[in-house]
């Protein structure tokens, strides 16, 4: 997803013709903690499910925020760890047509976030969609700048400013 307006970069100084509104990282943040050659033993990771050394479990997630003055949404894709067995009953309950209808399952982001203050741990709720669609996470409400960002918005000057920092990763300061 993006916007086809781009944008002019505060970082490269160049024209981007789309400003993304959606990214996220790979991985939960402890994946990239592993030294590569330890991976293929230690880690069994999808596009939406990650195990690390058979005891700690992620989903991936989209964590929607939507951007004041529009009808657009930026979306955060996310992993939160769960449980093992709450792990479990999402697989058990991943092809269900009917999933949508789960209650929620507790958890806490696994991602550390560009632009925010840390995000790792944050607390956090998988509501499951229909099959197809990635999780929904939503935060506890507390005065994180993100959590308030899901709750009341953000503007499109921090969705640039998100994606400069992304797209620029050798910038940071």
């Amino acid at each position: 997803m993006s916007d086809s307006q781009g944008f002019q970069c505060n970082v490269c100084n160049e024209f981007h013709p789309e400003l993304p509104l959606a990214m996220g990282p790979q991985a939960p943040a402890e994946y990239f903690q592993i030294p590569s050659e330890e991976i293929e033993e230690r880690v069994a990771l999808s596009p939406d499910l990650c195990v690390i050394d058979q005891e700690k479990f992620f989903v991936c997630g989209n964590l929607e925020v939507p951007i004041q003055g529009s009808d657009k949404v930026f979306s955060w894709d996310l992993w939160v760890s769960l449980p093992r067995q709450d792990f479990a009953h999402i697989l058990d309950s991943w092809e269900d047509e009917n999933r949508q209808n789960e209650p929620p399952l507790a958890g806490a982001l696994a991602n550390t976030l560009p632009t925010y203050p840390e995000t790792q741990n944050l607390k956090a709720f998988i509501h499951s969609r229909s099959v197809g669609l990635k999780p929904l996470i939503v935060l506890a409400p507390t005065d994180h700048p993100l959590s308030r960002e899901q709750r009341e918005g953000t503007t499109m000057q921090q969705v640039q400013s998100i994606a400069e920092q992304v797209l620029h990763p050798a910038n940071d300061e």
